[in-house]
């Protein structure tokens, strides 16, 4: 996960976003503090219109492990996409991530202990080894994982008790063995494939510059 996000705990950025992210790992943000942080975060204040923007693009920059630079960059080649709406190519480009693959087929409990798992050379596409977070998967790009992997407590644990219980329509999984599970990708992600509640308007108007 970009390091910018341990500056402070996943708690607490929830809690000031006002909505649990999936990404960010454990559930039960909100449960017992559904308030901002800090001595006032109780009380009432008014948001002004930049603040509302800023907490929906942090939504997606969190919630996804990406340093400000990343997301960015990705805005700006979606832009360049005519195809469709850009912020549909930006949600569609995020969901593609290899990391993020990794987390929503619960091979992994969050976006960060799947970037990991990446890094750490645990991940193949198609038979080879990815060890880039970001890599983007294509339609029929098959996924499978090292032995060490499968066989690994937090595979097991993330499969027992999956942080996000649905596994998109646009993978296909079988099992291959005791506990291996290899996906495929079958179709590109849709905005409604994303896991938690944004308005992509204030999105879309925060980025209206770049």
């Amino acid at each position: 996960m970009a390091k910018s996000t341990f500056k402070r705990s996943a708690f607490k950025l929830q809690r000031s976003l006002g909505i649990e992210l999936p990404g960010l790992g454990k559930p039960g943000a909100l449960e017992r503090k559904p308030y901002p942080p800090g001595q006032h975060g109780n009380e009432r204040k008014k948001i002004s219109d930049y603040s509302m923007r800023l907490k929906e693009k942090q939504k997606l920059k969190y919630h996804y492990a990406l340093r400000e630079k990343q997301l960015v960059n990705y805005v700006r080649k979606s832009k360049k996409d005519r195809s469709r709406a850009w912020m549909d190519t930006l949600l569609i480009t995020l969901e593609r991530r290899l990391n993020n693959a990794i987390f929503r087929l619960n091979f992994a409990p969050s976006m960060a202990a799947a970037s990991q798992m990446v890094r750490h050379g645990h991940v193949f596409v198609n038979g080879k080894k990815v060890t880039v977070s970001g890599y983007l998967l294509e339609k029929g790009d098959v996924i499978t994982l090292s032995d060490k992997a499968y066989n690994s407590v937090l595979f097991m644990q993330s499969q027992k008790s999956p942080r996000i219980p649905t596994v998109p329509a646009c993978y296909n999984t079988e099992k291959d063995g005791a506990n291996k599970v290899k996906a495929s990708l079958v179709d590109f992600p849709i905005k409604d494939d994303i896991p938690f509640a944004f308005e992509d308007q204030l999105v879309t108007e925060y980025f209206w510059r770049i």
